[in-house]
């Protein structure tokens, strides 16, 4: 029994039937408004009335339908056969849309297409399936890098792009493989001697069992079929001798490079060089350490911020104005030092394929990417960087770098150094981490981008590009319009 006061006198609210049900009580001055499951409609009903106006959905599918060259996409379906697939406007609005929001799931995209009204109107109630929408997605990956490229030039139509300081940075994306599913190179070794001897020993047993069986019912009987666990192991070999190929390859390439830098930096000939190369590649051994994956061979070893997984590099240039992101690239590297000049060069292909004629300012980097070839090989390229040349301890001064008038024998390193110890210097490398950390925080907090669902280095790639342009798509719909979800 519930009491209400009201005025000041106590009003019955409620009371059970004789079924134990709880039901308004006859004649109690409370009302409540209207509640039927059961109600039918008068008219059909519309999804559209049932989404907002100032939906993040909307915006999407405005975009896709009025902004977007899909010329790149529909063209992958002239010569396809079979049944009519779904339509690749409504299939890019759901990725767009899901992956705008955090749902990168296929299996979790198909049940929101019944179950969430925003999803539903985006399909117009087709609800596609599953296998349908990864198909879609991995078929379309290189049709990303032009519809980020399309994404950009709105960004900078609507002067989201201002190109005075950008900011680089790597971050850590967990690739779709457990590090529990790998082995070292010293336990392959011993893991494939040791099923070599249970298969053979299979199949010594196989043949004793057929010659027995031959014996008794005949040589016309079948007494051939290798035992199942045999299939099993045989495959798990394959896969080892794979994975121990692929090590010694890594190995051996190392080490060339390794010989070609250090038979160059001697002035050695071409031939001596290569004679050199040849020698390393062939006596190198992988590390007994050195590990690979079998769920994603192409995924590496990385410290992440959860401790070592198999992850991928992701690397972004984002714009100091409105933090887009004017360039991405994913690596398998997992340090970023190699990374500097490719992304200067990304971000310059990036703009010209949007058509955009501006050059940053200054690019701004943290002291992962500091070495002497990468601060020579930008100034040469005629790039204005700035890049911390290492961490440095409170009140700690700049070693080897003297006070004053700094020397004309200075090394580009040491005049980086110097220059970040400046005023202005200081002024602007402190917009570093406002720029970049913020896009990383909300691509991972907001989009789920920490954890990759496709394999392979394409995959990854492709997968990062997608969580670029509905980033972009995010800092658009907020710039035009309060977008809510």
């Amino acid at each position: 029994m519930v009491d209400d006061v009201e005025g000041g006198r106590l009003f019955e609210v409620v009371e059970r039937d004789e079924a134990g049900v709880v039901r308004p009580a006859a004649g109690s001055a409370k009302r409540f408004r209207g509640y039927d499951q059961g109600q039918s409609f008068l008219l059909p009903p519309s999804l559209d009335d049932w989404l907002s106006a100032d939906h993040t959905a909307r915006f999407v599918s405005e975009v896709v339908e009025d902004s977007l060259d899909l010329t790149a996409v529909y063209g992958s379906y002239q010569n396809a056969t079979g049944a009519p697939p779904f339509d690749p406007r409504m299939m890019l609005k759901l990725m767009l849309y899901g992956y705008s929001i955090g749902v990168t799931s296929s299996r979790e995209i198909e049940r929101r297409c019944a179950t969430d009204v925003a999803f539903r109107w985006l399909s117009a109630n087709t609800a596609p399936d599953y296998r349908s929408l990864s198909r879609f997605r991995r078929r379309h990956l290189t049709a990303l890098d032009d519809l980020f490229s399309q994404v950009l030039v709105l960004c900078a139509a609507a002067g989201l792009v201002k190109l005075g300081r950008v900011a680089l940075d790597g971050t850590k994306l967990r690739a779709s493989a457990s590090r529990h599913k790998a082995m070292s190179y010293d336990r392959m070794e011993a893991r494939i001697t040791d099923i070599e001897a249970q298969v053979a020993a299979m199949l010594a047993e196989a043949e004793a069992i057929d010659v027995a069986e031959d014996e008794e019912f005949g040589v016309d009987r079948r007494g051939d079929e290798l035992p199942g666990e045999l299939a099993t192991r045989e495959g798990r070999l394959v896969k080892l001798r794979e994975a121990k190929a692929a090590l010694e390859a890594e190995a051996a390439e190392r080490a060339g490079v390794v010989a070609a830098d250090r038979a160059a930096t001697a002035g050695k000939s071409d031939g001596e060089i290569e004679a050199a190369v040849t020698e390393a590649a062939e006596s190198a051994v992988p590390k007994p350490t050195a590990q690979r994956s079998f769920t994603d061979p192409e995924a590496r070893m990385m410290k992440t911020s959860d401790g070592f997984h198999y992850a991928y590099n992701a690397q972004a240039v984002a714009d100091e104005h409105s933090q887009v992101v004017i360039a991405t690239h994913v690596t398998q590297a997992a340090t970023d030092v190699n990374q500097l000049l490719a992304m200067l060069a990304a971000t310059t292909t990036a703009l010209d394929n949007a058509g955009i004629d501006q050059r940053p300012e200054t690019v701004l980097a943290d002291a992962g990417y500091c070495s002497t070839s990468n601060l020579d090989d930008a100034q040469a390229g005629g790039h204005d960087v700035l890049i911390a040349t290492g961490r440095l301890k409170h009140h700690e001064q700049i070693p080897d770098v003297p006070r004053g008038r700094i020397p004309n024998n200075a090394t580009t390193r040491q005049r980086m150094a110097r220059r970040l110890r400046t005023r202005k210097g200081r002024a602007a490398y402190a917009r570093r981490k406002a720029i970049i950390e913020p896009v990383f925080g909300q691509m991972k907090v907001r989009q789920a981008a920490g954890h990759l669902r496709l394999r392979g280095l394409d995959g990854a790639h492709g997968e990062f590009t997608l969580h670029a342009i509905c980033h972009n798509l995010r800092k658009l719909a907020n710039h035009s319009r309060p977008a809510t979800c």
